[in-house]
């Protein structure tokens, strides 16, 4: 079993202490959303030893279905979410148990290794955490990188209760005219008011929804705020938690803002997987622009 639980952030020094515990699993989320080989490419370029490399399009996502006016009701968004016995497969694949800690890090502030953070406990498994800093605090503390692929034996996790929860685009629709729930927004906030979207077909946002751009979770260095900042800057914006859906372009950096939720004492906030990608592709849902 665990000796110590981690269950949001690690930091670099923490994780480096652990880089030859067999009951740890070390996982490469770096991602770029416009060059989908520049991850595995900077992995094999050199990364943190022991770790295996985790692809958001293929690994962390399902398979994504025709995007159109004919389609829109079968299309989830860019990165829909994979079916629960693919991804057990996949998490086993990489050698975790039920009794393992998982460390997922990126070199883009956690916006994808929170993907993962997520997914893991989608399946019930608590013990899993982003690297605070990224890649970036890993080589400030002048750690190495390296080359060699790691291997591991296939691992026996067993899904469990989920520790999460989600929404789908029916509950985000009904909950326009009610308002009952707040939406946010994770995205940029340029593309959140319409502006230089380059990414998704439409511009703008869910009507009624508020914008907390993930980056804003995040310290000069690019480790995550402290605890109390965050509660600050969450309860500014959602006074309950289990009362906040959160969204972003395709339901990968939303899971930012729920781990910075988690990390401020503040659970119990759902993410609507689809996001914004979901929702502008269907011509009938309302759009809103501007601030």
């Amino acid at each position: 079993m665990y000796t110590t639980l981690f269950t949001t952030l690690v930091s670099a020094s923490e994780l480096a202490s652990h880089l030859h515990d067999s009951g740890w699993v070390i996982l490469d989320c770096r991602h770029d959303l416009l060059k989908p080989q520049a991850g595995s490419d900077a992995f094999a370029a050199g990364h943190i030893q022991n770790a295996q490399f985790a692809d958001i399009d293929t690994a962390l996502s399902g398979p994504k279905m025709a995007r159109g006016a004919a389609a829109f009701s079968t299309f989830t968004g860019r990165h829909p979410l994979p079916e629960r016995n693919a991804l057990l497969a996949t998490l086993r694949g990489w050698g975790i148990d039920d009794d393992t800690q998982v460390v997922a890090y990126d070199a883009q502030g956690g916006m994808f290794a929170a993907r993962l953070w997520w997914l893991l406990r989608w399946v019930g498994h608590p013990a899993v955490a982003v690297l605070d800093g990224g890649l970036a605090a890993w080589q400030a503390q002048g750690l190495p990188l390296v080359t060699p692929v790691a291997t591991r034996p296939a691992g026996n996790l067993s899904e469990k209760a989920s520790l999460t929860r989600m929404v789908s685009v029916q509950e985000v629709v009904a909950n326009l005219d009610a308002q009952a729930l707040t939406v946010l927004d994770a995205r940029a906030p340029d593309r959140f008011r319409g502006e230089n979207e380059t990414i998704d077909p439409v511009g703008g946002h869910i009507p009624g929804a508020k914008n907390r751009f993930f980056k804003d979770n995040l310290q000069a260095d690019g480790r995550f705020k402290s605890p109390d900042t965050l509660k600050q800057d969450f309860t500014a914006l959602v006074a309950v938690p289990e009362s906040a859906i959160l969204q972003c372009g395709s339901g990968v950096t939303a899971c930012h803002n729920l781990l910075a939720m988690e990390v401020a004492g503040l659970p119990g906030a759902a993410l609507y997987p689809g996001s914004w990608s979901e929702w502008c592709a269907d011509p009938a849902r309302p759009v809103a622009t501007g601030s």
